[in-house]
């Protein structure tokens, strides 16, 4: 961990938590020099007129409004794609701010809970690490990590225990997605006509449904059933090109 010197700008709309970051740059990391503070967007962008820092630390909830955050980070990264950009938010929720952020160019979120700002984060951050996150938001991907797998694995056990080849899929995803069989007959990766799909289709509530279960299954049940199996993945429905 280098102790160069760099610069940086805080942007914190409560007073009392600005007191607090500063307090912690000026005990825990003390080669930052803070060379501007900003409560509202209007009091930041004059900042950087005058001196660019090296690190900008940004709060997202800027006077009750959570975009204003996402919109600095954009246009920080077009205008001053080398400075850093260090998240410090109180969102601790708002799983989706967190993904508008990222994508915004943000290179970590802190989130004001937990160990709060460290020093590691801080030099993660300059030295040139992208993703950096404190533990409450680190946990939370985490735990996301092991469903998104979980689900993954029992979608590939489900397509190999009921034999599930790549046409019966692409059956299943179109019907899902509303179309008529005369529509994914028409598909250009579909060699079937109508009538292939519909035996294809008696076939697929054969092998998904028990012999007590098959009384009156249409499509519409079938599908549901394929979704359940995590044979469809709901997240993924898209259709192919015509």
């Amino acid at each position: 961990m280098s102790d160069k010197k760099f610069k940086v700008i805080i942007v914190e709309d409560v007073k009392l938590e600005l007191k607090g970051t500063e307090e912690i740059f000026r005990h825990e990391i003390p080669e930052a020099e803070i060379i501007g503070t900003a409560m509202t967007e209007a009091d930041f962008w004059p900042l950087m007129e005058i001196e660019t820092p090296e690190l900008i630390l940004l709060d997202l909830g800027l006077g009750g409004s959570t975009t204003i955050g996402v919109d600095i980070c954009k246009n920080v990264t077009k205008k001053y794609p080398n400075v850093k950009i260090l998240i410090f938010t109180g969102e601790i929720l708002n799983e989706k701010l967190w993904v508008d952020v990222l994508n915004a160019g943000a290179d970590g979120i802190i989130l004001k809970t937990g160990e709060l700002l460290t020093k590691t984060d801080v030099h993660a951050v300059m030295d040139g690490k992208r993703l950096v996150f404190n533990y409450p938001i680190l946990e939370k991907i985490i735990d996301r990590f092991k469903i998104s797998v979980a689900n993954d694995a029992k979608r590939q056990e489900a397509i190999i225990d009921y034999d599930i080849d790549e046409y019966d899929e692409r059956f299943l995803r179109h019907l899902a997605l509303g179309y008529t069989k005369d529509m994914i007959a028409s598909l250009k990766a579909m060699p079937f006509g109508v009538k292939s799909l519909e035996k294809r289709q008696n076939d697929l509530i054969n092998r998904l449904f028990s012999n007590d279960e098959r009384v009156g299954i249409n499509a519409t049940r079938l599908v549901v059933r394929a979704i359940e199996l995590r044979i469809l993945d709901i997240d993924n429905l898209e259709a192919d090109e015509e």
